[in-house]
């Protein structure tokens, strides 16, 4: 029979590329994507101001610009309603490829519009996709790298959405908005033929009981160190299907199973978690740094500032220290970072709120441009150390494979819901209470969701899966005597019985 071609790779066992270059190539299959979602989240800071240009083919009144920008948390919910299904009956790859289509098709979309109308279908699709990656770029990559790397590969989502807007602000800046689209439709190409050559999560292969094939891969990926973890997985999977064919034959009402899975720590617990940490991503101020820059800077630094300039200049340091919070968020425990990198934010922002008020009172006893552009920088230091990557961190890490499909559904729905309603709020916010209000607004959301997290959030660096599983329900699913006895009497039943069947 012919072999795709994960498997043509997987079966030579190349030996001259080690476990951890195969987890960066299939981490770097889905940071591509990022890049490109990177790119389509930054692209209203070159679009829009190029549009308002007196010689531009699409005007735009202040309805649709807001529109334009903030259509992709609409698509961001749709697109987390059609993912789960995918990836749970057909595996994380072909989701990963077919999430990839509208992304293509969306800017080709974009590069032929003369109209609103066609411009909009095109962040459409874009934002399609952009939901679509959502509930499944943390889920590829913790299940793809081994715990030691775990945390640096899923800071990676965060340094190349963080790279994506750098790149098309940077490159728009320089290039007409077509000009910009065209470059940019190469990222979920280069994607999409880096995930026709990366392999399926092992997770998956075990989830179907596809334990023959969930071995060859994990060893491909993790090499020969890691046997605990993988027999372990492979035990919990057991275990589930031995549930759900009791449950089958109890016949137990849909109804009632699903209360009973609501009413588990382990399922509502990284739900609720997943919530306040996707609240702070937009409102930490990277999502409307993104979008509204140049406007941003000029609110707070002055019309006599030049915004194009400084919006590079934070797009590069946003860069930087996404690449150092890689190294960091790998060293240092995941509550320490949270949390010190949370209170910046609130200072950041209410200092900045702070200076604006007082600067538009006059009762500033000094003033120089210094003093803004120190704590814009403040702020988007705090976005870019941990603000945003740390919880694609967290959610990579505290959601159960059991519940991944349903959890990652509830927490794309709370992604799209929250950027959606920071970009079309944002505006008004500005003309009612003015930059220093919304910031004030900004701080004490942030700092609300910093305390649910204190009492919620367990420290997940360095543990496996499965332990933190298991820390979240409060007790271990299999005990050790089943581990050791029971469970491996059912895996070796299980090889003889694959051995028959090939």
């Amino acid at each position: 029979m012919h072999k795709n071609a994960s498997e043509r790779i997987m079966g030579k066992r190349d030996s001259r590329f080690s476990p951890f270059l195969k987890q960066c190539f299939v981490t770097a299959s889905v940071c591509c994507n990022i890049v490109g979602h990177g790119c389509i989240l930054g692209f209203p800071a070159v679009l829009l101001p190029q549009l308002h240009q007196p010689n531009s083919l699409i005007p735009l009144s202040k309805s649709a610009e807001s529109w334009i920008a903030s259509i992709i948390g609409v698509t961001l919910l749709v697109g987390g309603f059609v993912t789960p299904p995918i990836m749970s009956r057909y595996g994380r790859k072909i989701a990963h490829i077919a999430l990839t289509i509208p992304a293509l098709v969306g800017w080709f979309v974009s590069i032929c519009a003369t109209t609103f109308e066609v411009l909009f279908i095109g962040r459409i699709l874009q934002g399609l996709s952009f939901g679509m990656l959502s509930p499944l770029r943390s889920v590829l990559i913790g299940e793809y790298a081994s715990p030691k790397n775990r945390g640096a590969f899923l800071t990676m989502v965060s340094l190349a959405q963080a790279f994506g807007i750098f790149f098309v602000h940077l490159v728009g800046s320089i290039l007409s908005w077509q000009k910009t689209a065209v470059i940019c439709v190469f990222f979920p190409f280069f994607s999409l033929i880096m995930t026709i050559y990366s392999p399926e999560s092992p997770s998956w292969l075990a989830s179907q009981g596809k334990y023959d094939k969930c071995r060859k891969v994990f060893r491909w990926l993790r090499g020969d160190e890691e046997e605990q973890e993988l027999e372990q997985m492979i035990c919990v999977q057991i275990q589930n299907t031995k549930a759900k064919t009791e449950k089958e034959i109890k016949k137990q009402n849909y109804i009632e199973e699903s209360i009973a899975t609501v009413r588990k720590r382990e399922f509502y617990v990284p739900i609720i978690i997943m919530l306040h940490a996707f609240c702070m991503i937009h409102f930490s101020g990277g999502t409307t740094m993104a979008s509204y820059s140049t406007k941003i800077i000029g609110l707070i630094m002055g019309p006599e500032a030049n915004a194009h300039f400084w919006m590079i200049q934070l797009d590069t340091q946003r860069l930087i220290l996404n690449t150092v919070a890689v190294y960091v968020i790998n060293k240092v425990r995941r509550r320490t970072m949270l949390f010190s990198v949370g209170s910046l934010s609130v200072v950041a922002h209410l200092a900045i709120a702070a200076y604006v008020y007082l600067k538009t009172e006059n009762l500033l006893p000094y003033d120089s441009q210094w003093i803004p552009v120190l704590l814009i920088n403040i702020q988007i230091a705090a976005v870019a150390l941990g603000m945003v990557p740390l919880p694609s961190v967290i959610a990579g890490e505290v959601i159960p494979l059991q519940y991944k499909s349903i959890s990652g559904t509830v927490s794309n729905w709370s992604l799209a819901g929250f950027l959606f309603f920071a970009l079309k709020t944002f505006s008004s916010l500005i003309e009612s209470v003015g930059i220093q209000g919304t910031y004030v607004i900004y701080a004490a959301v942030i700092a609300y969701n910093l305390i649910i997290m204190w009492f919620l959030l367990p420290e997940t660096k360095g543990k496996t899966l499965q332990r933190i599983e298991e820390e979240l329900r409060g007790r271990p699913l299999i005990q050790e005597e089943v581990r050791s006895k029971k469970s491996l009497e059912d895996l070796t039943d299980i090889k003889v019985k694959e051995s028959l069947e090939s």
